[in-house]
């Protein structure tokens, strides 16, 4: 084998060791204070979620705890946690957003 073909091969398997890089789900918290209409009208607003579908999510922070709003990769999703999390403060809810790479 010649200098340049070990080479090629070399970057090939390198090449192959890569992963692409993880996505992360963007997560609403449940808490006792934040109306249920403010949720749905922020899944609307930053996820552009339909309402029907924002308001099954609601429900599901309510009785679970947390639900998932999407998937993203890493610098949306701060974004989008950041963006809500500035919005709730302005509106006065305590209103939790985060985010957890995908497993």
């Amino acid at each position: 084998m010649t200098t340049q073909q070990q080479h090629h091969a070399e970057l090939l398997e390198h090449k192959a060791k890569l992963a692409p890089p993880p996505f992360w789900s963007v997560v609403l918290l449940n808490d006792d204070f934040t109306p249920m209409d403010f949720v749905v009208d922020v899944l609307m607003k930053f996820f552009n979620i339909r309402e029907e579908h924002a308001t099954r999510i609601m429900l599901q922070v309510h009785t679970e705890g947390r639900g998932k709003c999407g998937t993203y990769p890493k610098d949306i999703a701060a974004t989008k946690v950041a963006q809500v999390s500035e919005y709730a403060r302005e509106h006065q809810h305590p209103l939790q957003c985060i985010m957890e790479v995908e497993k």
